[in-house]
């Protein structure tokens, strides 16, 4: 079973109202930072939750970040790598927020 479909669409992001251009990597509002549950495997867009995902953690991966979202309908958690369109500021927020973690 194919775990990732590449999947090209724009969106209003649910939580701060910003239009978000998708590339087909897209998992997250690049303003605010958080993510809504519609996807299974990345892409299929296969959950019946739906709910809006909080970005609760950030961590160091190698060049860039990794973000993990919690639903707050039903307590799945997800990582996703952060993108350079994401807002500097929000991501700071956020691993002030949280246990920042020092990956290599």
């Amino acid at each position: 079973m194919k775990k990732f479909t590449k999947k090209i669409e724009d969106f209003n992001c649910a939580h701060c109202g910003a239009v978000v251009r998708g590339n087909g990597y897209t998992n997250h509002c690049p303003q605010c930072l958080w993510s809504r549950h519609v996807d299974n495997n990345p892409g299929d867009r296969a959950s019946s939750c739906g709910g809006m995902m909080r970005p609760i953690s950030a961590e160091k991966d190698g060049e860039g970040f990794i973000i993990t979202h919690k639903c707050e309908l039903c307590g799945k958690e997800k990582r996703q790598r952060t993108s350079d369109q994401d807002n500097v500021d929000a991501l700071i927020k956020i691993m002030s927020n949280s246990d920042f973690i020092f990956g290599a």
